[in-house]
């Protein structure tokens, strides 16, 4: 039994923010119709890398959906999307400030056409304030959110992170929205309106560096390998851990770019790790070496501590370190490129990338279900093809004829009109 197999979302969302809420619910047995204009999602075009086939952009963030195209511009497609309104638990969409109004569906209207449905919006900067009509990407929400500001090293430029924090991120946060209000709706009979704006996911996102910034008026912080005292916000900190105990990214043997292992030093294994890096760093007494004693000895004088290890780290692959680390009970983990996880035994065994086959593109994976239900596990399966459930959503769904659904076609309900010669 599928958790959400009752459950029907009408998708108007584009790009990866909403797919990847609605593709989140799919997977947990949700009927997502992903209701498209006659051209399509923009991303089946983009990057892509097979001639006429639908981009991995597209594929990854829209599977087990269902697609039916609908010219919002013609009055019988307008009269489609209405009805399906009536017929969905869900809506969802991503347009820019104002776009759905335009077309005469603001949420008042769609409440009234079904006082029961849940509607998701995702914006840059939300539907208030004086950010609410400035267009927002990725990066850009990683700007505006404090992500880029304390993120890299202090004496270089800002970074952006790899992780969607913006994009992906939002489409976490709303999911977990919908569903509050698809339960509060059960009680009520009453559905409501959950907006996401991407800035304040990535705000939500850098919880602890809102912890850092107020800790700052009082004092420096002190696990921060850079001095921190009277700075006003939270700095850019390299690879240092962030938190209570000492981390930082260790390199190991032959020195590419991506052979570094994680390594976090606990108060509690220090003893132990010392003992054992001591003697092959020229430092038999590492253990008993006062500037170590303490944490917060430790913390004072950690550019050492990682010359130390990275010393011993040099002699052995990021694998062979974790192996030495791991019965020391010391948390680590290798530097995992997408090819490290690609071929992963771990990875592959949690289904975490999985291979799917589609009828324009072939073998392609994707990315898995992060959350694992025990009574129901998902089942992936691929993205449709534009337009590709149509009828099937306009007879199982609506409950026309075929006889209703060609009228419907001849009105211009599902294409856009031809071009004027």
């Amino acid at each position: 039994m599928e958790a959400l197999k009752d459950v029907r979302i009408l998708d108007m969302t584009h790009v990866q923010a909403g797919p990847t809420c609605s593709q989140l619910l799919a997977w947990m047995g949700a009927d997502v119709i992903k209701f498209e204009p006659p051209q399509g999602d923009a991303t089946r075009g983009q990057l892509r890398d097979v001639p006429n086939a639908d981009s991995l952009y597209f594929t990854m963030l829209n599977s087990n959906k269902r697609s039916i195209t609908v010219n919002m511009k013609n009055p019988e497609g307008k009269k489609i999307f209405e009805e399906l309104i009536k017929k969905c638990d869900i809506i969802m969409e991503n347009f820019g400030p104002g776009v759905l109004d335009r077309f005469g569906f603001t949420w008042e209207k769609i409440h009234e056409v079904n006082p029961r449905i849940v509607m998701g919006s995702i914006k840059g900067f939300g539907s208030t304030g004086p950010y609410s009509d400035f267009k927002a990407y990725e990066n850009v929400a990683q700007a505006m959110g404090g992500a880029m500001s304390t993120t890299g090293t202090p004496e270089g430029p800002p970074f952006v992170t790899g992780a969607q924090i913006g994009d992906s991120g939002t489409g976490l946060h709303l999911a977990i929205g919908l569903l509050a209000a698809l339960h509060q709706r059960d009680r009520t009979g009453q559905g409501q309106y959950v907006e996401v704006a991407m800035m304040d996911s990535v705000m939500n996102l850098c919880r602890v560096k809102w912890r850092d910034h107020q800790r700052l008026s009082h004092g420096g912080l002190s696990e921060y390998s850079r001095p921190t005292e009277g700075l006003k916000a939270t700095p850019r900190a390299g690879n240092d851990s962030g938190g209570g105990q000492l981390g930082n990214a260790i390199k190991c043997k032959p020195g590419g770019v991506d052979d570094y292992i994680y390594v976090v030093v606990q108060e509690a294994v220090w003893d132990a790790l010392a003992k054992r890096i001591g003697p092959d760093v020229g430092q038999p007494s590492l253990v008993e070496d006062p500037r170590f004693a303490k944490i917060a000895d430790r913390r004072k004088n950690q550019t050492d501590m990682w010359k130390y290890i990275e010393k011993f780290a040099s002699n052995y692959t990021k694998r062979e370190f974790m192996a030495i680390l791991n019965p020391l009970d010391v948390p680590c983990g290798p530097i995992m490129s997408t090819a490290d996880l690609a071929n992963d035994e771990h990875v592959r065994g949690r289904e975490m990338y999985v291979e799917l086959d589609h009828p324009q593109r072939g073998k392609w994976f994707n990315v898995g279900m992060p959350i694992k239900l025990s009574a129901s596990p998902a089942v992936i399966k691929r993205s449709p093809t534009l337009g590709e459930h149509t009828n099937e959503v306009l007879r199982d769904v609506l409950g026309f004829s075929e006889s209703e659904i060609a009228a419907k076609k001849e009105a211009g309900a599902f294409s856009m009109p031809p071009k004027k010669k």
